[in-house]
């Protein structure tokens, strides 16, 4: 270990991080209950995060109402807290995909459409996991690593916490032949020459230079259009790649769907709007599993935004 990587990994056990390192010891105590239990306690402590995180409760409320306007309010009001309690939710779902053995995760797993990244695989041009944020992330990395005998690569954004960036970068790379920040788009490229799949998930606001404005639940939302074109350059699959605690909430399902045809389009707007339309899908289908925390219609160079009366 070189010098500023040993002073690197002490200063991870700086006083300032012992919260850090505290909340993750109690997180694998944790995940040693029966996942009936845990799903209990994320009730309790998701009403708890309810009440004590404010700004991500407006967050996620103005956001529930804006794809959701012709639901009534209860309905909205009662989706929000089963967010929060699947947020909490998803971080012993993180403890279970580090640290949970490979037996006990084998006994709560469904796969279901293989055959369409094999297809996919077997034209030599690699494929792109299209996938969005849901709790479960983390834990369906792990899945992957078990039930599928393709290598993969994931694109990821560095954590700003250091403790939970160095779990990340030391689980991670079990489930992956390579972790690829999100703007090495070189890395990325190679690695579907090689003829990996690559976990990609584009479903953030994006508000950088070159974004396009996109129906997001027919709401104009900033998006990349990195997927079409990422597509266009390595002639790569884009498959639908979906995760989701299951409604019995004992099991998780991981599901490849058939790859998007005629994809991309000379268009850049219509492939972005496109792949909002595949997100959609998943979000209704496991609603209180999505991020809705992230300020998805957060704008800027002076357009409207939807947060700025309340100051978020």
């Amino acid at each position: 270990m070189s010098d500023p990587d040993k002073a690197n990994h002490q200063n991870l056990y700086a006083p300032r991080h012992w919260p850090s390192w505290i909340g993750f010891g109690l997180i694998w105590l944790l995940i040693h209950l029966p996942v009936s239990w845990l799903l209990a306690l994320s009730k309790l402590l998701g009403k708890l995060l309810y009440h004590a995180a404010k700004r991500r409760r407006r967050i996620a409320e103005i956001n529930i109402k804006l794809c959701f306007p012709d639901w009534d309010e209860s309905q909205r009001q009662q989706l929000l807290r089963d967010h929060f309690s699947a947020m909490v939710m998803g971080l012993f779902e993180m403890g279970m995909a580090w640290w949970m053995s490979e037996k006990r995760l084998s006994k709560i797993m469904d796969v279901v459409g293989q055959e369409h990244l094999d297809a996919a695989l077997a034209q030599g041009k690699g494929a792109i996991l299209l996938s969005a944020h849901f709790t479960c992330l983390e834990l369906s990395g792990r899945f992957y690593s078990m039930s599928i005998p393709h290598p993969w690569s994931g694109m990821y954004r560095p954590h700003e916490n250091p403790v939970i960036e160095h779990l990340f970068q030391r689980d991670r790379k079990r489930f992956f032949s390579q972790l690829i920040p999100r703007e090495d788009i070189r890395s990325f490229l190679r690695r579907l020459k090689a003829n990996e799949p690559i976990w990609y998930a584009p479903d953030q606001n994006y508000r950088k230079r070159g974004h396009v404005m996109a129906a997001f639940f027919g709401i104009p939302a900033a998006t990349t259009p990195a997927t079409s074109k990422l597509a266009k350059i390595s002639t790569a699959a884009v498959i639908p790649f979906e995760y989701r605690r299951q409604p019995d909430n004992n099991r998780y399902l991981l599901q490849f769907h058939p790859a998007l045809e005629n994809f991309p389009a000379n268009d850049d707007v219509a492939d972005a709007s496109r792949i909002n339309q595949v997100f959609e899908q998943m979000i209704r289908r496991a609603p209180e599993q999505y991020f809705w925390m992230h300020r998805r219609f957060k704008l800027g160079h002076g357009e409207p935004d939807v947060y700025n009366k309340q100051g978020l």
